[in-house]
C-alpha cells in the first residue's frame, strides 16, 4: 500500500512539473547567476570593513593589529560556518538555507554602522562571517542539483566569478559611498543589498529539477540523465563515513595550502597598499579592483575548460587534475614576480591579477569535487568542512602578516608561493582517482 501510494506520489509531481503552463529555458543558468549575485554581495559586503578602514582606524584610534583580531575572530566564525551551514544546507535544502544565510550576513553588515570599537567591530564580524560561510557549501550543493558532472565546475566557476565581480565592484563603491556618505551609512547601504535578493530568490527557486514547477521536460531530463536520484533521498553520511575515503582529504588539504593565497590578498591588500604607497581610501578604490578583473576571467575559463577537456573525451579525474595543475603553475610564476618584479603599484596589481586568475582557475574545481566523490546529503558536509580547514589555515596566516609585515611583506609572498605545490600535490597524493564514490 505504501508502494502504492509513493507511485502515485511521484506521478503526480511528475505530472505537476510537466504541465506547467509558465516554462523557463535555461532555468539553471537563472539560477545559478541569481547565486553569482549573492556572491558579488557577500562580497562587497566582506571588503567594505577593509577598503576603509583607514578612515575607520583614524574615527576610532585603531591599530593593524586591532584589525588583525578583527579579521580572525571573522575567520574564526566563518570556518566555524562553513561546518555548521553545511549541514544545515543538507538538512533544509538550498532554497531556505540561502534565505538564512544572506539574511543573517545582511543585517550583520547594517550593524557595523554603530560599532564603536574593536569588541563591537569584533562581534558583528563574528555574525557577518557565520553567516557569509553558508554562501559556499550552499552553492556546491547546489549546483550538484542544477547541473550534470560534465557543467559543474562551469557552473562553479560562475558562481565564484561572483567573488571577484565583488571584489571589482567594492573598491570603487565603497570608495564612492564613503566620500559620500561616511563609513557608517556605507555599511547601512550595502548591508541591505542582500535582504533585496531574498525576494527573487524565493519567487524564481521553487524547488529542486525534478520537482520544479517551471522546468522544461527536456532541461530537467538533461540534469537528471547522469544524477543518481535515489541516492539524494538516502540519508547523508556521517562526518566519519566521509573522512573514512581517502579521495575526501583531497579536499581538505588542497584547501588547507591554496585558501590562504586567496585571503591574503581580499584582507591584507588595501592595508599593503596603504603601507607601502600610502594610499587613501579613494587611492585603494582606484587600485584594488584590478587584480578581481584577472580572478574572474579565471573563474570562468578553469570551469569552462575542465568542462571542454571532459567534452573532449577526458575522464573527471583526468579533467580536474589537469586544470588544477596549469593553474597551480600560472599562480606560483605570479607569486614569484610579486617577489620580483612588482616595484610600482601599477605592476602590483596587475601580477596579482595574475596570481588570481590561477587561483580561480583551479578553485572552482577543487570546490566542484565533493560533487565529483558523493551525492545528495553527503556534498555539502564535505564541501563546509573543506571550507572550515582552508580558513583555518587563513587564520594561522592572519596572525603572522602583522607580526612579518613590520618588517617586510616579501617573506609572506614566499610562503604563499610555497603552498602552491603543496595544495597541488595534495589533490595527486589523495585522491588516486577522482570519481563517484559507491
Amino acid at each position: 500500500m505504501a508502494t502504492e501510494f509513493k507511485v502515485t506520489e511521484e506521478e503526480r509531481l511528475e505530472k505537476a512539473t510537466s504541465s506547467s503552463t509558465f516554462q523557463v529555458k535555461g532555468l539553471r543558468w537563472w539560477i545559478i547567476g541569481l547565486v553569482c549575485l549573492a556572491t558579488i554581495i557577500n562580497y562587497i559586503d566582506r571588503s567594505a570593513m577593509a577598503i576603509m578602514w583607514p578612515s575607520i582606524a583614524e574615527d576610532l584610534n585603531m591599530s593593524k593589529n586591532d584589525y588583525a583580531m578583527i579579521l580572525n575572530v571573522f575567520m574564526i566564525a566563518y570556518a566555524i560556518g562553513q561546518s555548521v551551514s553545511g549541514k544545515m544546507f543538507d538538512k533544509i535544502g538550498t532554497k531556505l538555507g540561502f534565505v538564512i544565510s544572506i539574511s543573517v550576513w545582511g543585517v550583520a553588515t547594517m550593524l557595523h554602522a554603530v560599532a564603536k570599537g574593536v569588541f563591537s567591530f569584533a562581534g558583528f564580524r563574528i555574525m557577518l562571517g557565520m553567516g557569509e560561510a553558508g554562501n559556499w557549501p550552499g552553492a556546491v550543493k547546489n549546483n550538484a542539483e542544477w547541473f550534470p558532472v560534465k557543467e559543474r565546475a562551469l557552473a562553479q566557476g560562475i558562481f565564484n566569478s561572483g567573488a571577484a565581480l565583488g571584489s571589482v565592484v567594492a573598491p570603487p563603491l565603497i570608495a564612492i559611498l564613503w566620500a559620500t556618505f561616511g563609513w557608517e551609512k556605507t555599511f547601512m547601504i550595502v548591508g541591505v543589498l542582500g535582504l533585496l535578493w531574498v525576494i527573487p530568490w524565493v519567487i524564481i527557486n521553487k524547488g529542486i529539477p525534478a520537482k520544479h514547477p517551471w522546468i522544461t521536460k527536456a532541461e530537467k531530463e538533461y540534469i537528471l540523465a547522469d544524477q543518481e536520484e535515489k541516492k539524494d533521498a538516502a540519508p547523508g553520511l556521517s562526518m566519519k563515513e566521509i573522512l573514512s575515503h581517502k579521495a575526501s582529504w583531497s579536499v581538505l588539504m588542497s584547501r588547507f595550502f591554496i585558501e590562504p593565497i586567496w585571503w591574503l590578498f581580499v584582507g591584507w591588500m588595501p592595508l599593503y597598499l596603504s603601507d607601502t604607497y600610502g594610499f587613501n581610501v579613494k587611492e585603494i578604490g582606484y587600485f584594488a579592483w584590478v587584480p578581481y578583473v584577472g580572478a574572474a576571467l579565471g573563474s570562468l575559463s578553469g570551469g569552462y575548460f575542465s568542462g571542454k577537456l571532459m567534452l573532449a573525451g577526458a575522464s573527471v579525474d583526468q579533467a580536474r587534475k589537469r586544470t588544477i595543475s596549469i593553474g597551480g603553475i600560472i599562480m606560483f610564476t605570479g607569486l614569484l614576480a610579486t617577489i620580483f618584479l612588482a616595484d610600482s603599484a601599477l605592476k602590483f596589481v596587475i601580477i596579482v591579477a595574475l596570481v588570481l586568475y590561477g587561483f580561480q582557475f583551479v578553485i572552482s574545481n577543487i570546490q566542484t569535487i565533493p560533487s565529483d566523490l558523493f551525492t545528495g546529503k553527503s556534498v555539502g558536509s564535505l564541501a563546509g568542512l573543506g571550507g572550515t580547514v582552508g580558513v583555518f589555515s587563513v587564520i594561522i596566516m592572519n596572525f603572522l602578516v602583522p607580526i612579518i609585515s613590520s618588517y617586510s611583506y616579501v617573506p609572506i609572498f614566499v610562503m604563499i608561493a610555497v603552498f602552491v605545490p603543496l595544495g597541488v600535490g595534495s589533490i595527486y597524493l589523495f585522491a588516486k582517482e577522482i570519481k563517484s564514490i559507491k
